[in-house]
């Protein structure tokens, strides 16, 4: 992924910003139950589907293991993306089979409901390469929380991306509503709420906006980053938390500091 070179986007590349303590064992014995019970329904799936025919298992493709190995994988699928040179990977008969009984992405993507930004499109990533988790905005919650602490805890997985884009909806419509006062109807008043403290006032109009976007990102970074248990991986160098964004007229996704 590229590095912004404007103000509020931020340059060059990006330290790991908490060095919490390592993670706790509490909720091991719960975790290997977890596991436990998904691999023997992978097992129970795959014996359902046998027939008498041997046939040789097909071998999975390589896996990033590093989040410098990820982050250098997600850029070089960018690269093809916005040159308009996609491999659409890993969805080949053998790949689906091998998939059918486990799974080994390397990176969670938080990504934007936007019907313009999917992670696997703009990443050019298949099958099996990337857990995406997308809410309007990347609000967090409860919900979102527990995906990603899942992806990273359950499954090894060393990296994160937060992936704001330019234009976003939900930005614009929490920077309209602090202006005007109004109470979005049903749930969006919630998603309001939480993208509230990132709107930057030393911007006007468009700008304002760009810049929330950014900051936005960079909030839900750190609060991603503060969970204990992420912290401790962070802190012993086996995950990576980024921010990022897509822009919708160039198709590059760029790394924020």
């Amino acid at each position: 992924m590229n590095s912004h070179a404007t103000s509020h986007r931020g340059t060059g590349p990006e330290p790991h910003p908490f060095a919490g303590a390592r993670p706790t064992t509490d909720g091991t014995a719960r975790r290997t139950l977890l596991r436990t019970a998904l691999t023997g329904a992978a097992a129970l799936g795959a014996g359902l589907g046998a027939t008498s025919t041997a046939t040789a298992a097909p071998t999975a493709p390589p896996r990033p293991g590093t989040p410098d190995e990820a982050l250098r994988e997600l850029a070089a699928g960018n690269r093809r993306w916005r040159t308009y040179r996609e491999r659409h990977p890993h969805e080949n008969p053998a790949i689906r089979r091998t998939l059918a009984t486990s799974q080994h992405p390397f990176a969670v993507v938080l990504g934007c409901i936007d019907s313009r930004v999917p992670p696997e499109l703009v990443f050019d990533q298949g099958l099996g390469d990337l857990m995406t988790v997308r809410t309007a905005g990347e609000v967090l919650d409860e919900a979102v929380l527990g995906s990603v602490a899942y992806g990273v805890l359950e499954l090894g997985i060393p990296l994160v991306v937060v992936l704001g884009h330019q234009s976003c909806g939900a930005v614009r419509a929490a920077v309209a509503a602090e202006q005007s006062g109004e109470h979005l109807p049903a749930h969006m008043q919630y998603l309001v709420d939480q993208i509230r403290p990132a709107i930057d006032h030393g911007q006007e109009a468009d700008a304002r906006i760009d810049a929330t976007v950014s900051a936005n990102v960079r909030l839900v970074r750190s609060r991603l980053a503060a969970e204990p248990e992420l912290a401790g991986r962070i802190a012993t160098g086996k995950l990576a938390i980024v921010g990022a964004r897509y822009e919708l007229t160039t198709q590059a996704v760029n790394r924020l500091a």
